[in-house]
């Protein structure tokens, strides 16, 4: 080795944790980029690299500072591309040498070196390496003999080795050494100090295994088959003894071991935690795996799994429960009572997957704290709002640091019982990205078909859910994969009535408002009046919560003066509203906005229920152009252009004169610019704004309408009709035109929300024009869009054309 030539300057390859020594054939997996890309410079070149070890195993990018700087000169005998994209290379190490300085440390390390030289014995160091070698060989073969774990070829391997330096080289490669020990020996100037060291850690490792011998010997006697598995625990139980460890650990395990004794568990599961308590005992309590297996059998041991809580099939209990905890709601109680009347006739069915649908505030989440109370089962909320990790829902493996079970074990064993109530809050919310998507790790949780057989990735055990109440909430379904919603069976919550919301005022969020700031009920009352006008004039939505908000608001009002000593109680009646509240928010603006024809009232539906849409259509001198404004999406765009082109070819039927489209331009805005709007359920008030400006007949300002048009004339059906009517009865709307084919769905509407509202079904426009624009015009449309001769030469001069978004100012042919 010693005559192998050295080049001044190497490129120098870091390794992790070992140390190569001259002469010895080592295999590598080189994985880091500036690593892969100095093999393949110099296996194409002079196969010839610089090898250290890192001071730090953990730095990723070692520089300068992070290695040792005496290493070992090494030749690529061979390298090999791997499937996953790294190379195994074998190297063979041929001579030490020092790092003088580095000259380069992108993309990877080049230093200056210089050889170390091995300094020539004289005759008495040359019979002290032979002796020390002769030791050497010995306490190597004696240690092959003792280790159970090393091959008996080994010592024929080490007897055969003839070169000193090569036999301590060899031996110090393979010794269970730290790499700063290692590094240390290749370091060392002298083969004689080296062997001397070799030596020194071969006679502790010889002392180490006859030890174990001698513990071994301890615990032997004659034992029968029955009598194994005591001899395996006193071998164990001696080992910790000679280490100090043996009381702590040996009473966790046994204590472990009762407790799964006891623990009712499924077969499957038993046998798997057997399997890992024998491992557990057999591993160090010092190793890290022992915490990983130990956190395994807590899991095992804390999980309900066969442990059921006793419905309580009492149907009256159940409707007092939920009629006491909600107002309302009928479809929904009627459904959580037709699964308990079914469970109480069967004795055991699959527990059903609901969906409840609708806007913020209506009690989804508090619905499902009412069933699991009127069931008798313990509740546990999991929020999947945002949650974009499959592993969140399935769990990680083991082989992770700080694995756990995913979100529904974790419920379970929150509950504890397998058969709790479960609420998947915001599932319409969950997201998605490169690590997964947690709405596919749904699929076999929510499917009563498969859940039977849950399978946790961290478990890696079937868990049954089919006895879980898994109730989900979401304020749309638009956003919820197909697959996921086909599982669940959907409930539609939609918004309260006024009269609703009064009762739930009354009955709930007036008295929980009165405790929570230490009033006592005798202390203030409201006039039903008051409330109305709360939920009048100071709150628009589908649920209670902004009701709640102004409701506690003046409760704090009156706490404070109660405080003070200013008054002892309070009565509130609809002129002391403003003194809490301040001004009304909202106002019923509806007949204002329509003394001018060209304005009709629509209606929407959004996420967070219905509102009222005004549609505003002007005409001005023009060109006859077509103009859209408001924010509007390619749906509602197109819907607009087929209520004008409708418009147009029934101008004649309508008494519109032609001049009115060729001279005069029409603009169409739909208020509230900032908002995006998009959908077809707008079409009929378009044609109708464009149909009042065009004939100047004014719209009533007590009829609002939704439904899809056609160009033959024809109003198709729409969604969403609670929400729409429910805001057309809060905008203090008298009549409401609706599709002919959504008739079932105002069916499904309780009859006290429509009292005071009119409500007509039409096939066609005209019956919509019929019902919704007053009979006189305000101004005859002939002599309004009738222009004259000499205006009309006057319009050839420069024009307005528009996109639909941006108006552009054009020449004629006649001007520069």
């Amino acid at each position: 080795m010693s005559s192998e030539t050295m080049p001044d300057v190497l490129p120098i390859l870091a390794l992790r944790n070992t140390v190569l020594f001259p002469g010895v054939v080592l295999p590598i997996t080189v994985g880091r980029d500036a690593s892969l890309r100095l093999i393949k410079d110099a296996f194409e070149s002079t196969q010839t690299i610089g090898v250290v070890a890192q001071v730090r195993p953990e730095v990723e990018n070692p520089g300068p500072e992070d290695v040792y700087h005496v290493g070992t000169m090494a030749r690529i005998l061979k390298v090999l591309k791997m499937p996953d994209g790294s190379i195994s290379a074998v190297i063979q190490g041929k001579r030490r040498f020092q790092i003088e300085h580095f000259t380069q440390t992108e993309p990877y390390l080049i230093a200056r070196v210089k050889p170390i030289e091995e300094p020539e014995l004289n005759e008495e160091e040359s019979l002290q390496l032979e002796a020390l070698t002769r030791s050497i060989k010995e306490l190597a073969i004696q240690i092959v003999n003792l280790s159970p774990n090393l091959p008996s070829e080994a010592a024929y391997a080490i007897q055969n080795i003839e070169s000193p330096s090569f036999l301590i080289h060899f031996i110090a490669s393979n010794l269970e050494l730290s790499v700063a020990e290692k590094q240390k020996i290749l370091e060392t100037a002298s083969l004689l100090e080296r062997a001397q060291g070799i030596l020194d850690h071969l006679n502790k490792e010889l002392q180490v295994l006859q030890l174990s011998e001698e513990i071994r010997s301890k615990v032997k006697s004659d034992v029968d088959k029955q009598q194994r598995e005591y001899l395996l625990r006193q071998q164990l139980k001696a080992i910790q003894e000679e280490l100090g460890e043996a009381e702590g650990a040996s009473a966790e395990i046994e204590e472990l071991r009762k407790k799964l004794e006891e623990k009712k568990l499924p077969e499957h599961a038993r046998k798997a935690a057997e399997k890992e308590l024998e491992k557990l005992a057999r591993t160090n309590p010092a190793s890290p795996e022992y915490s990983v297996i130990r956190n395994y059998l807590d899991w095992i041991l804390e999980l309900p799994w066969e442990e059921y809580t006793e419905d309580h099939l009492d149907l009256e209990r159940a409707q007092e429960i939920l009629e006491e905890d909600h107002y309302g709601l009928e479809k929904v109680k009627r459904r959580i009572l037709e699964y308990l009347a079914v469970l109480k006739l069967k004795g055991d069915m699959k527990a059903p997957i609901l969906l409840f649908v609708g806007p913020p505030g209506v009690g989804k989440t508090s619905l499902a704290r009412s069933i699991a109370r009127a069931l008798g089962r313990r509740f546990v909320r999991i929020s999947l709002g945002g949650v974009r990790d499959e592993a969140e829902i399935r769990g990680h493996r083991r082989t992770y640091i700080g694995a756990l079970p995913g979100r529904i074990i974790q419920a379970l064993k929150k509950a504890g019982s397998s058969n709790p109530v479960i609420l998947l809050d915001e599932i319409d919310k969950l997201g998605r990205d490169f690590r997964g998507d947690p709405a596919a790790a749904l699929l076999e949780v929510l499917d009563p078909e498969q859940n039977k057989h849950f399978h946790d990735h961290y478990l890696d055990l079937d868990y049954d859910l089919s006895r879980v109440l898994f109730i989900a909430t979401a304020n749309t379904v638009m956003t919820i994969p197909p697959a996921l919603l086909d599982r669940m069976e959907l409930i539609e919550i939609t918004g309260y009535t006024e009269e609703e919301k009064l009762e739930i005022a009354k009955r709930y969020l007036i008295p929980r408002q009165i405790e929570r700031h230490g009033l006592k009920p005798e202390q203030i009352r409201f006039a039903d009046e008051a409330i109305r006008r709360v939920i009048r004039e100071y709150t628009r939505e589908s649920g209670v919560r902004q009701l709640e908000r102004a409701l506690a608001a003046i409760i704090r009002g009156v706490a404070k003066k109660v405080a003070m000593g200013e008054l002892q109680e309070a009565d509130i009646h609809v002129e002391d509203i403003e003194e809490y509240l301040g001004p009304p928010k909202y106002f019923f603006d509806v007949a204002e906005r329509l003394e001018v024809p060209g304005v009709a009232i629509g209606l929407a539906w959004t996420p967070t229920g219905g509102d009222i849409l005004f549609i505003e259509a002007t005409v001005f001198r023009g060109s006859g152009r077509f103009i859209l404004t408001g924010q509007l999406g390619d749906v509602m765009k197109e819907s607009a252009q087929a209520a004008f082109s409708y418009v147009k070819s029934h101008a004649e039927e309508l008494g519109i004169p032609p001049e009115a489209f060729k001279y005069w331009d029409v603009h169409v805005h739909v208020p509230a610019g900032a908002i995006p709007k998009d959908g077809p359920s707008a079409g009929v008030t378009l044609l109708t704004a464009l149909v009042s400006v065009y004939t100047q007949r004014r719209v009533k300002h007590t009829v609002a309408m939704t439904g899809e048009i056609t160009l033959r004339g024809l109003v198709l059906p729409v969604g969403g009709i609670k929400e729409k009517v429910l805001a057309a009865k809060r905008a203090g709307i008298k009549t409401v035109l609706l599709p002919e084919r959504n008739k079932k769905d105002v069916s499904d509407i309780n009859p006290e929300a429509l009292e005071g509202l009119e409500i007509k079904f039409v096939k066609r426009v005209e019956e919509v024009l019929e019902y919704a624009l007053e009979p006189t015009p305000v101004m005859d449309p002939r002599k309004k869009f009738v222009v004259e001769e000499e205006a009309r030469k006057e319009e050839a001069s420069p024009s307005l054309v528009t996109d639909g978004n941006s108006i552009i100012e054009t020449s004629s042919e006649s001007s520069s």
